[in-house]
Order: structure tokens, then sequence, then C-alpha cells
């Protein structure tokens, strides 16, 4: 789950971690508000989407004014915002955050993360900040700095200080850093986040460390202990099938094939994806209904993909061991039933029931393709899809 800048400032605000002054608003009279209580005469506005690129994709303006001000929320509100990191179709602005204006004299990068390859958190660093990382790092590797933090001692202050010498900070600034760290690291553990990333992390023109921009995702294994963070969820953001499987407890990833793939267990899953894919097809999502689902789940499932319109076939990869195939071939005639959808189903149930299962398939009356081995059943979903 990821959180817009406005509500990651606002956690690293409670930590302890400086941040500008702003606020968010809805509406173009909010923005005025805003900027009424801020002061001055000149304020930044930053549409609020889920990507990154917003400045040079227009989503962040600096005004001076309360007419420029009133222009630039009104532009930005009720569009959509193409970058780099969206689709062609952009990310809906519904909210914009206006803030204070920032004297700075240097701009740093400053992340933490989990690194799946050597099971620890990870901060990571670099005085090339306001840029992509990731072109830090194929250009100039050695200008990424790292502290590697040991899940038993949790970070330490040398670490910190390491980075802020890697850095170039100096005087009070160095202990800023260290300070700063250390509370990211106890938020990252207390609210189970996956990514937290402070780009740019400036300089401001008076030596202090300011969190400029912010990036906060959050495990979404976790969220059942993170019922806070939870009604943070700006479902505009997100896509809305992946939305509504989450709303159903089904794990739903959309891909840009042609091919819905339903499929209890994430390895089956993925070995069924690789099938598609080998025969010559490809699959338009990830979808693992769970090893317990029931009739109900299966049915939702479906509606997802088939809600889908770049979909042009359907398989459905079963093996009950927990869960009975006739239930889920209950789930599948009922959704298929109700939808009236002419997109060929193939079906592979294996397990408990799965004979039962097959049955009712058969006795349906309805366009569904019966497989047997998965590879036969891979090869049937390629062919209905190229019809």
């Amino acid at each position: 789950m990821n959180l817009h800048e406005y509500q990651a400032k606002a956690l690293l605000h409670e930590n302890g971690v400086p941040v500008p002054t702003g606020k968010a608003a809805f509406s173009v009279r909010e923005a005025l508000s805003v900027a009424d209580e801020l002061g001055g005469d000149g304020w930044v506005v930053k549409a609020q989407v889920h990507a990154g690129g917003r400045g040079k994709a227009g989503g962040v303006k600096v005004v001076a004014g309360r007419d420029e001000l009133e222009k630039a929320v009104d532009s930005l509100l009720g569009t959509r915002l193409v970058t780099h990191q969206t689709t062609a179709q952009g990310q809906p602005v519904d909210r914009i955050l206006v803030e204070t204006p920032c004297a700075i004299e240097r701009e740093l990068y400053l992340a933490c993360l989990v690194d799946r390859g050597l099971e620890r958190i990870v901060f990571i660093a670099s005085a090339e900040g306001g840029t992509e990382i990731e072109e830090v790092a194929a250009a100039t590797p050695e200008k990424i700095l790292k502290a590697i933090v040991d899940p038993i001692t949790g970070l330490q202050a040398y670490q910190c200080r390491e980075i802020a010498f890697g850095l170039a900070l100096e005087g009070q600034q160095i202990g800023a850093l260290v300070k700063m760290m250390m509370a990211i690291y106890h938020l990252f553990l207390a609210r189970d986040l996956s990514l937290l990333e402070i780009n740019p992390l400036v300089v401001t023109s008076d030596g202090e460390l300011v969190a400029l921009d912010a990036k906060i995702n959050i495990d979404d294994s976790a969220l059942y202990r993170q019922k806070g963070i939870e009604e943070l969820r700006d479902p505009t953001q997100e896509d809305p099938k992946e939305h509504k499987a989450h709303q159903f407890g089904l794990n739903y990833v959309a891909l840009e094939g042609n091919i819905g793939c339903m499929v209890n267990g994430a390895g089956l899953a993925m070995a069924t994806m690789d099938l598609i894919q080998l025969h010559g097809g490809s699959p338009a999502n990830f979808l693992d209904v769970g090893g317990g689902t029931t009739s109900d789940k299966v049915a939702e499932a479906l509606k997802i993909i088939l809600s889908d319109e770049n979909v042009k076939a359907i398989l459905v990869n079963i093996f009950g061991g927990i869960v009975r195939c006739d239930l889920i071939a209950e789930g599948i005639v009922s959704a298929v039933r109700e939808i009236q959808t002419s997109i060929p189903i193939v079906v592979r149930l294996e397990g408990t029931n799965a004979a039962q299962g097959r049955e009712l398939l058969e006795q349906s009356g309805l366009a569904i393709t019966a497989a047997g081995e998965l590879t036969d059943a891979a090869q049937k979903a390629v062919a209905a899809a190229t019809v």
C-alpha cells in the first residue's frame, strides 16, 4: 500500500523528522484557506498522486500570490497527471499539497528499504538528490552509500555518522542526520514499512536538514495490525480491479496479456503463468484465490478477471487440497451464468472432489472446457485466446 506525499510527511513529522510546513487541500477554496493559514505570499503546489516524476510532468508549481495559487490549483485538480511512472492515462489528481517554500542549498537522497537478497533493512544515501536513484546507481555507482542494519543490534549511530561523512555533512548536520535516520528506522519497524524514500533531502541555506519530498510503502501483509494506516488508502490511485480484489481478500496483480488466470496458491499461479508464456500466450493477471477459498470468492475472482477488456480467454487451475474442487466448480458456474460471458474458459481441477467438480462443469451447459494436465490446459487457453 502506498501513501500520498502529505500523508508520508505527517508520519515523518510525528516521528521528529523535519518537513516543510504544509497541508492538503481538495478544492481551490481549501487551498486558499491553507495559504492564509501558512502565511507569506509564495507557496509550492504539489499534485498528490502515487507516482514519481511529478515535477517534470507539471505536477509541482511554485506560485507567488493568491491569483497564481488559485490558477495553479484549478489547473491540477480534476485532471490526470501523466509521468514516466504512470500509464498513458495517468493518475487522477483529486487533492493537492500546499507548502511553504524552502531555501535549498543542497539536495541529497536518503531511503530505507527491505533488501530481500540480504534479508536485512538497508539505508541508501547519495549526494545526488533530486534525481532518479536508478540513474545515479547506473552511471556513478560509487556515489551510492549503504548502511546494512543488523536485525539483532539494530541501526547503530556510527553507521549514521558514516553516511553523514559520505554526504559531506558537517557540524550539527551530522548529529541531525543521525537523529533523522534513527527516527526513520523506528518508524520503519513500528509501521511495517517496506520503503521510505526522501528525495530530495535538502540542506537549507540555514544548514538545516529537511525532508522536501517523501514516499512511503507499507507491507500489505501487515495492514491487519496497522488499522490507522490502512484508513489512509486512496483507491482512486489503484487499479480498480486490484482494489476490488483486495476487498475480497484476493491476491491480484494486473498484467498486460490477454489470458486471465485464476489459481489457488502463489507458486502454482507462477507456474501456470510460466506455462502460458511457454506455449506462446501472455497472462493478463496474477490471481491467487488462496488455499482455503470459497465458491463466493471464486465467483468474485472470475468477475474481476472478466472486467478486464483485454482478456480473450481464462485459465482456471485449481489444486484441491484444503479447498474442494466441487465448490470451485459451483463458483465458476454461478459467475458465468450471472455475467453471461462468451469468453472461453478452460478449467483444470485436481485434488479433493475433482471428479465431482468436473461433472458439475460438464452438466452446466456452459462453454467451459475441461482440461486434464496443466500443460494441456495452458495449450487450450492459448489456442482459445488466439481464435
